[in-house]
C-alpha cells in the first residue's frame, strides 16, 4: 500500500481546530522510509545512551498505578537526540513539520529541543496531567511542542490525552513535589480527551495545554520523541536549555530588542566582539 505524506501548509480547519481544542493530530508527516530509519538509529541511542528509569517521580504514581505498577514501571528518556544521530537531526527540520508549526506559530520558527520518551513493554511509566510550562517556562504561548510517534500508540499503550481547550487557561502554578504537575484530583486523566496516533504521525499542543498519558500495558514498546518550538521572539524565562540559542527552522532570525548573539553564536552575556585574528 502506498502512503502518501501530508501536505506542507496546514487548512484554515486545523488551524482552527488548534486554538480551538490546543493541540491537533497531523498524520503521515514522516515516510515509513523515514520512520524506519529514525527507528533503527533510535534503537542505538537507546542501546548505548539513552537512562533508564521508573519514570517521573511524585506523589501522583500512586493514584495512577498500583504498588506492582508502580514497582515495575519503566521509562527510558535522553535530550538531544540530533547530537547522535544524522536521521534525528533532518527530522527537526523536516519540511512538512516545520511549514505546520509556521503556520501556527510563525512565520519565524526557532527549535528550541528534542527529548525521547519510551515507555517500556507493559509497565511503561505513565505521566501526570501537567502542563510542559513549568520545565522550559516562555514569556507567551508561541510554543508548540510536536510528539513525533516512531511507534502507534493507542489507549493500551498509553496515548497522549488532553484536557480540551485547557491552553486558554494560560499558564497554571504546579506542584513541585517530585516533577512538575498538576492536582491529579482536579485535572484528571480520565477527563482527558485520548489522541491516538500512528507511526509516522505527529501531534501538535500548546505548551500551555494540559495532558497526561497512562501506563503503556501492551507487549512493545511505545516510543515518542518531543520536539520544541517557539517563534524566537517569545523569550525563555528558565528552565530546559535556557540561554541556549537554537537553530532556525523556518523563516530568518528577527532582531530583538535587549536580545544579544555575537558571531560565533553565543548569547547575553557570553557575547562578545569579534577576535582581531578571524
Amino acid at each position: 500500500m502506498t502512503v502518501t505524506a501530508r501536505p506542507l501548509r496546514l487548512t484554515e480547519d486545523e488551524i482552527a481546530f488548534y486554538n480551538e481544542h490546543g493541540y491537533l493530530r497531523l498524520r503521515q508527516v514522516f515516510t515509513p522510509e523515514e520512520i524506519a530509519e529514525l527507528s533503527e538509529e533510535l534503537d542505538h541511542i537507546i542501546q548505548h545512551f539513552a537512562m533508564h528509569g521508573k519514570g517521573w517521580r511524585g506523589p501522583w504514581r500512586q493514584q495512577l498505578m498500583t504498588p506492582e505498577e508502580e514497582a515495575r514501571s519503566v521509562l527510558v528518556a535522553i535530550h538531544e537526540l540530533q547530537c547522535y544521530s544524522q536521521a534525528w537531526a533532518r527530522a527537526i527540520l523536516n519540511r512538512r513539520l516545520t511549514e505546520a508549526v509556521a503556520d501556527l506559530i510563525g512565520p519565524e520558527v526557532e527549535f528550541h529541543h528534542c527529548t525521547l520518551h519510551a515507555k517500556g513493554p507493559d509497565y511503561g511509566a505513565p505521566f501526570p496531567m501537567h502542563q510542559d510550562y513549568p520545565f522550559y517556562p516562555h514569556a507567551d504561548g508561541r510554543y508548540v511542542d510536536a510528539i513525533i510517534h516512531v511507534d502507534p500508540a493507542d489507549e493500551e499503550s498509553g496515548c497522549l490525552k488532553f484536557l480540551d481547550g485547557s491552553h486558554k487557561l494560560g499558564p497554571l502554578e504546579h506542584i513541585r513535589e517530585g516533577s512538575p504537575h498538576l492536582p491529579q484530583d482536579k485535572y484528571r486523566l480520565e477527563d482527558a480527551v485520548s489522541c491516538p496516533a500512528d507511526s509516522g504521525d505527529v501531534v501538535l499542543f500548546s505548551i500551555w495545554t494540559i495532558h497526561g498519558s497512562a501506563l503503556n500495558r501492551r507487549p512493545r514498546w511505545r516510543r515518542v520523541v518531543r520536539v520544541g518550538y517557539r517563534n524566537p521572539r517569545n523569550l525563555q524565562l528558565s528552565g530546559q536549555a535556557m540561554g541556549r540559542p537554537g537553530i532556525m527552522v523556518h523563516g530568518v532570525r528577527p532582531k530583538i530588542e535587549g536580545q544579544t548573539i555575537d558571531v560565533y553564536g553565543n548569547w547575553g552575556e557570553q557575547a562578545q566582539a569579534p577576535r582581531d585574528d578571524d
